[in-house]
């Protein structure tokens, strides 16, 4: 076994995609989630328990959760939340226990991969449409058997590209379809105050998840809908029922951000500046048009990719090459992405050497 091991991680060093953990890397940071700067606030919360003690449904409950997920539930503007461990968990935990057997679950062909591991521990049928292509999900929305899921996620995280949101729930609702709707990348930083994409349109949804760990800077997820929605998951949903409840520490830093966003847009605002000034001085055919904090620039070959990662380092930027197979052979990526805290000389100076470079 250990010779197996070798052999294939030999064959992922010989294509240049062998994957390793790094520290902390020098320079300016146009690679992390932490869009609006949150994850370096302090929010002076005071927590006597270190550890939930166990799972929710055992010992691990106590009403901090009822109380953040109330506020969660009215700043999304639904009946309901509920708090899983983080976004994958959320995603695992809804796509492997809400579509039955011989329901149909049509997903974005660039979904996240927590959706698509959860559609793989679930017993639905399920099949993907061409990324943003409302012609093609029309037309396997006419193919589907039973009661119809449709799944997308508002911000694509490797694009950074929107959803036609409004095209797509219109389609939803003329084929009495459900729509679940990833707000990953959206959450903070697209809506009033940041409660989303969804909601910055008025789209309606059977469920949303909105995730944490990217712009508001902590930790977790939450499942947004209806009452019988929370219900359901929390006796059925395995990654919900089956770990350790998050600390009290992680909860209440989730409320002190939704309480900050609730009162302020200064970060989104200052956020949206930084990406207008980004696309303003780089201009390039390679990058991804994004209205979002992330702007991915095609380059193509894990190993040109990683070489220009390199350089991009080595003068003093921190960003990360995206490589296959995260991403599919020959859209191997530069992604920047933009935070309210990097300095404008400093992006005008990356979108500089990014011209060079290109």
């Amino acid at each position: 076994m250990e010779q197996h091991l070798h052999n294939i991680l030999q064959k992922r060093k010989a294509n240049n995609g062998f994957r390793q953990l790094k520290t902390e890397a020098a320079g300016i940071d146009f690679c992390s989630n932490n869009y609006l700067g949150l994850s370096n606030k302090d929010w002076e919360i005071e927590s006597k328990q270190n550890g939930a003690t166990g799972s929710r449904l055992i010992s691990g409950h106590s009403t901090v959760f009822d109380t953040v997920e109330q506020q969660i539930s009215t700043f999304h503007n639904t009946e309901a939340a509920l708090i899983f461990n983080s976004g994958y968990d959320a995603n695992l935990g809804f796509f492997s226990c809400i579509p039955q057997k011989g329901d149909t679950v049509i997903y974005d062909a660039l979904c996240h991969a927590s959706i698509r591991d959860g559609l793989r521990l679930g017993v639905a049928n399920n099949f993907s449409f061409k990324h943003n292509n409302v012609t093609d999900l029309e037309r396997k929305i006419l193919k589907a058997n039973r009661t119809i899921f449709v799944v997308i996620e508002s911000i694509y995280s490797m694009d950074g590209d929107a959803a036609p949101l409004k095209e797509i729930a219109k389609i939803c609702k003329e084929h009495k379809v459900y729509l679940i709707v990833d707000e990953a990348h959206s959450t903070g930083v697209f809506g009033k105050n940041g409660t989303g994409l969804c909601q910055e349109l008025n789209i309606n949804t059977f469920a949303r998840i909105h995730t944490f760990s990217k712009a508001l800077g902590c930790h977790g997820a939450a499942i947004v809908g209806s009452q019988n929605l929370k219900d359901y998951l929390i006796n059925f949903a395995r990654s919900f029922i089956y770990t350790t409840a998050m600390p009290e520490h992680s909860i209440l830093c989730i409320q002190k951000v939704v309480e900050h966003l609730n009162t302020s847009t200064a970060e989104q605002e200052i956020l949206h500046q930084k990406i207008a000034l980004f696309q303003k001085n780089f201009k390039n055919a390679k990058l991804i048009y994004s209205r979002s904090p992330i702007q991915s620039i095609i380059i193509g070959g894990n190993e040109k990719t990683k070489e220009i990662a390199t350089t991009l380092q080595q003068a003093g930027f921190d960003i990360r090459p995206i490589l296959h197979p995260t991403v599919a052979e020959g859209s191997e990526r530069i992604r920047v992405c933009l935070h309210t805290y990097n300095a404008d000389e400093d992006i005008i100076a990356l979108c500089k050497k990014l011209t060079e470079l290109l």
